[in-house]
Parts: structure tokens; sequence; C-alpha cells
């Protein structure tokens, strides 16, 4: 599928070397798992709120997208689908996640999923998205050469069991230079040092989920950035999860500008 929309996924062809992925902003529950999770869960509040809206300008830049409609409480797309953690000895939420950021249970009593709910989600709602994804990098790759994966992510400022503080605005994550080119995640870091009053960190706490991991691969000419965004950059991070317009706009003219220099540079080199 080039370009359309199915019960699971938004998919969008574009014209440039620019993927983006938005795994986390999905709002949509399967009926089985919302009958299963309680109050807490029906929340939705560890969801990357509001990514497609931030991100609107991709036209712009001619940029493929491939966001899922999923809840990331149906299952995490950005988690090893073995289990493995990608932070071995921090805390973390799993690939079927059952307590939120803070800690907090997920799921009436008993209502967990179970190892072999987990292997159907994979098949159902894990497996049709990296599938798309996949092919959206193949295509990239075949058109102009390479693809520049972009991974698009938010999360609370605050999140005490995750991290100490508040998080930096921008957290720039290419896993330590191994998902792509290094130049790249230095790139977008002076564009964000730029920026007045925002900070930022390159492979800081964030240093790419599993889909920058996984699909990076800068000799065969797949370069993986994920940007983890403090949603106070954007947002008011209470419900009801309201977009700040004003703030928005100012954001995410500072992430399209990294994204224009990321491409710049690799069209030039």
């Amino acid at each position: 599928m080039k370009n359309g929309v199915t019960d699971l996924l938004e998919i969008h062809q574009g014209t440039s070397p620019l993927v983006l992925s938005m795994p986390h902003s999905g709002r949509d529950l399967v009926q089985h798992v919302e009958a299963a999770l309680n109050e807490e869960g029906l929340g939705l509040a560890d969801t990357d709120w509001w990514i497609e809206r931030l991100y609107d300008f991709h036209p712009a830049l001619g940029a493929s997208v491939v966001r899922s409609k999923l809840s990331r409480y149906v299952i995490d797309l950005n988690r090893d689908p073995s289990g493995q953690s990608l932070y071995p000895g921090q805390a973390t939420t799993g690939l079927c996640p059952t307590e939120t950021f803070d800690g907090v249970p997920l799921y009436q009593p008993g209502k967990e999923p179970d190892d072999a709910e987990v292997a159907q989600r994979l098949d159902r709602y894990f497996r049709p998205y990296h599938e798309a994804l996949r092919q959206m990098i193949d295509a990239t790759v075949a058109r102009h050469g390479y693809a520049l994966l972009f991974d698009c992510h938010s999360i609370r400022s605050v999140v005490p069991r995750l991290f100490d503080g508040p998080l930096p605005v921008f957290n720039i994550g290419t896993n330590d230079g191994q998902a792509s080119t290094p130049v790249l995640g230095q790139i977008m870091a002076d564009v964000c040092a730029k920026a007045d009053g925002m900070s930022h960190v390159l492979n800081g706490r964030f240093k790419g989920g599993w889909i920058t991991r996984h699909y990076g691969d800068p000799a065969g000419n797949v370069h993986a950035v994920q940007l983890e965004l403090a949603q106070s950059a954007y947002m008011l991070e209470v419900p009801p999860w309201t977009y700040d317009q004003d703030k928005a706009a100012a954001t995410a003219n500072i992430i399209q500008s990294a994204l224009q220099a990321m491409l710049d540079w690799l069209s030039d080199n």
C-alpha cells in the first residue's frame, strides 16, 4: 500500500528520502483489550499525544509517513519483539505494557495478557506496522539510494520512575552513532542548540528505541534518528492533554529545520 488508511495504520508515501515513523500516537483500542483495562488504562496517559498534528508540516519536506492508530497499551511497536529490555537495569515498560510509566497497573486484576495473548498481538498488530515500515524504507532506498528514518516520540517532561528531574526538551537518539552516520545526530543537536530556552541532549537517557536500532543501518544507507520530545514543549501535560498551538508552532519549526538540515547534508554527501 502506497497511501491509505486501515483499521491499524495510516500510510503516506512521499517524494523525498525522509520516512517518519509514528508508533505511539495512536489512541484506538481493540475491543477485548479495552474490556480488560482498568480506569487508569482507559485514560491512555502514556500516549505520544498529538504527534501526528505536531508533524503536519511533513508534506513540505516530501516525507513518507507510517503511523499506528492503535494505542501503545495494545502493543508497544518500539520494543524488541523478543521482550528483551532496551535499557537493562533501568525502569521501562514492556512489549504489552501492564503498568504505566509511573508503575500503576493498567489492567483489571487477573486480566493481564498472558504469553498466548502477547503472541497473538505480535502477529495481529506488531507485524503489520513493521511490514509497512520495512516496505516504505526499502522503497525509499530504491528510489533515492538512501533513507532518513526519523522516529517521532514524545513523553511527559517529568516521570520520576524513568528519569531524574525534568527531561530536556529535545532528546536525540542515534544509539550512540550506530544507527546513523554520527554527523546527523550532531546536525540536529546544533539546530536545537539555537532554540532559545529549549534544552537538548544527544544520546542521553533516550538513545533510540527498537525501531532506531533495528532499522538503522548506515552501511546499508538507512540512517535512523529518534526524537523523544518533552511534551511540555507543545501541550499541557495533564488531562485532557490540550494541544498548545503557539508552543507547538515554535517547536515544530525547530524540528522541521533540523530535518531539512539533515536531508541537505545527506543530499550533499
